[in-house]
């Protein structure tokens, strides 16, 4: 978990609102409303807009960890600097192509900060030394996870090793039931409940195989992986929620193709850059 000094303000306050004082509930629901308001905002204009005390303002600002108003006035502009919090670009009915546009791209950057900074760089680490290791790497997921599954194993020249991901459930079964001690398979689930995927875990496991987990919070799948990446993101299910952990997720695998290809001797290297030139010859110049 990153530092809470260095956490989004605004995500804070969306997070802990709740748990908070219904008066200090109060100063929450005015900032989330309009958060540029408060850049420039005094304590007294902050407390009247809000329709509290200005030491019930003081008080909000120590609950969710700062250290005084103008520290959270400087937490704020530092939020508001990475775009749009995830509270205030919730999608309407009435919003036309440049409001989607907008809010759609400030709501991703904001997500993908939350869980860049939310990422256990040490357990990537230990992810990218075992599929360095790896003779074989298999990818497993569903639906987005799915999608994110076929991305990782197109990168198969990046890996240097033979990749899958196969998409029907029986294949799955019979891909994980082949895997041995010298394999990697690699779990993908945003919610990391489904029981497919535990059940595919279990097998590569059982077969001496290594399994690590992309998962997109704290859930069961976790505890049927040997090492488990949390790529914690602010996506619900909500139908015009933008699919953020698809993009971490993926950003994540681009990150882990890139370490493990950095490692690879420079033959390899020289093979994989013969590759992209012979892609590059087959476009249109």
């Amino acid at each position: 978990m990153a530092d809470a000094a260095h956490q989004n303000i605004l995500e804070v306050v969306r997070v802990t609102r709740e748990a908070l004082r219904k008066s200090d509930r109060k100063v929450a629901d005015a900032i989330l409303a309009d958060p540029r308001r408060y850049l420039t905002a005094t304590v007294a204009e902050t407390a009247m807009l809000a329709d509290v005390s200005q030491p019930t303002v003081i008080r909000f600002c120590a609950a969710i960890g700062c250290g005084g108003f103008q520290d959270f006035k400087l937490r704020l502009a530092q939020s508001l600097a990475l775009g749009t919090p995830a509270t205030h670009s919730v999608l309407l009915e009435s919003d036309g192509p440049q409001e989607v546009f907008d809010k759609i791209f400030d709501y991703t950057i904001t997500s993908l900060d939350w869980a860049r900074k939310r990422i256990d760089k040490a357990t990537l680490a230990r992810a990218a030394d075992l599929l360095a290791d790896a003779k074989r790497i298999e990818f497993f997921g569903f639906g987005a996870s799915g999608i994110v599954a076929q991305d990782a194993a197109q990168k198969f020249p990046l890996f240097g090793v033979p990749c899958g991901a196969q998409m029907d459930a029986h294949q799955q079964i019979m891909t994980a039931s082949l895997l041995g001690p010298q394999d990697v398979a690699v779990v993908i689930s945003n919610t990391g409940s489904t029981r497919s995927l535990f059940e595919i875990a279990d097998i590569a496991r059982g077969n001496g195989a290594t399994v690590i987990g992309l998962v997109g919070n704290t859930a069961p799948l976790m505890a049927h992986c040997d090492v488990s990446i949390l790529i914690e993101t602010l996506d619900n299910t909500d139908v015009y929620t933008p699919t953020i952990s698809r993009i971490a997720a993926l950003t994540v695998i681009d990150v882990l193709s890139t370490a493990v290809a950095m490692r690879r001797d420079p033959a390899h290297r020289s093979r994989v850059a013969a590759m992209k030139e012979l892609l590059r010859e087959l476009r249109s110049s």
